[in-house]
């Protein structure tokens, strides 16, 4: 399966989840290794827009095609036993303990998670402790520069 990701030139390579380890996320806590990814290049955009500031457009992104095996399997939590402010902002606690337990648990390679952002759309959240992360390969990498509407006052 294919998943995407917008990454600093920097990190485009990176699958450690390092990013989200150091700054904790939606689904995972300071100090938890996460690899955030999205079932689309558009989602993958739209997450980066809403953490940016209006009229800032972020600058030297690439987008990441990921490959992971299609038979895996993976966890897909069922929204209704979320917290019903799971997709406030800022997010809850209660759904980095989801992320967090996913990646101690270590029985999935990826989780499946509904974005917050669009309703609708998935994430795909990769454990890079898991015993398979070796076969999360990096398929593609391309230079993206972002629609300047987007990030219009």
């Amino acid at each position: 399966m294919k998943v995407y990701r917008l990454s600093s030139e920097k990190y485009k390579a990176d699958l450690s989840g390092k990013g989200a380890e150091i700054s904790g996320g939606r689904w995972n806590s300071k100090g938890v290794a996460i690899l955030y990814t999205s079932e689309s290049r558009a989602l993958c955009t739209t997450e980066i827009a809403v953490h940016s500031p209006l009229g800032i457009i972020p600058a030297n992104y690439w987008i990441v095609t990921i490959e992971f095996p299609d038979g895996v399997d993976f966890l897909e939590p069922d929204p209704a036993a979320f917290p019903t402010d799971w997709n406030t902002f800022p997010h809850p606690h209660a759904t980095q303990l989801i992320g967090d337990n996913f990646i101690a648990n270590g029985k999935y390679l990826v989780m499946k998670v509904p974005s917050a952002v669009v309703p609708g759309d998935f994430n795909y959240l990769i454990n890079p402790k898991h015993k398979l992360n070796s076969q999360v390969k990096i398929v593609k990498t391309e230079v993206f520069e972002f629609d300047k509407r987007l990030f219009k006052r």
